[in-house]
């Protein structure tokens, strides 16, 4: 069983700036104290966070170009993973949607503690009038196909999405492409073995 990350070990995977790895220990720092009252990540997770949780998030920041200059919609956002770590790296505007009130103030806390760029909608995506995004971000929230339906909306014909996936994603993928066309890029997890980065551009459908 691999040891914990450790924050330095995070910090030097990266080569994360001082003073936004100080942003990042102030949003652990509230994930854990919250935690304690309301169930924002599995507990059993918590020992490993700096891996299973913040540079889980922190590897989607690869296959950004041009992050300062994006918006961004991330669907079904909890604790904030991966969308309130890459606003903390850098992203431009991120949209943080959930539905649960209670993890929607975990995050506002974070925003205004972190002084960040990102804005919570709390509200299902079914409900939110929709705005134009380059990027499109989800961590564990629903299949494939489930995902370009509910962002059907904000999509342009240049948006991009990146998913985090686990086992079942070629299963996923066989699925959504029933429905819809895409292109489909696949970039190995660096924190779980079975897991996939799943990035798709020119959907149609």
């Amino acid at each position: 069983m691999m040891a914990p990350m450790t924050e330095e070990e995070f910090q030097n995977a990266l080569n994360v700036p001082r003073e936004t790895m100080d942003k990042l220990i102030v949003y652990s720092e509230l994930l854990k104290k919250w935690q304690k009252s309301i169930n924002l990540v599995s507990n059993s997770t918590l020992t490993d966070m700096w891996r299973r949780h913040f540079f889980d998030s922190a590897q989607l920041i690869e296959y950004i170009p041009d992050k300062e200059d994006i918006a961004v919609l991330d669907l079904g956002s909890g604790a904030g993973f991966p969308g309130l770590v890459l606003s903390i790296l850098g992203v431009g505007e991120v949209h943080l949607v959930e539905a649960v009130g209670k993890k929607c103030s975990f995050m506002n806390q974070v925003i205004r503690e972190t002084g960040i760029k990102a804005r919570v909608h709390n509200q299902r995506i079914e409900n939110m009038d929709p705005f134009p995004v380059d990027l499109i971000t989800s961590r564990a929230c629903a299949d494939l196909e489930k995902l370009l339906d509910l962002t059907a909306k904000f999509r342009s014909e240049k948006t991009k999405c990146l998913f985090l996936k686990g086992g079942r994603f070629e299963e996923e993928i066989t699925l959504a492409r029933k429905k819809y066309a895409l292109e489909v890029k696949k970039y190995a997890s660096k924190t779980e073995e079975s897991g996939m980065i799943l990035s798709l551009s020119n959907i149609m459908g």
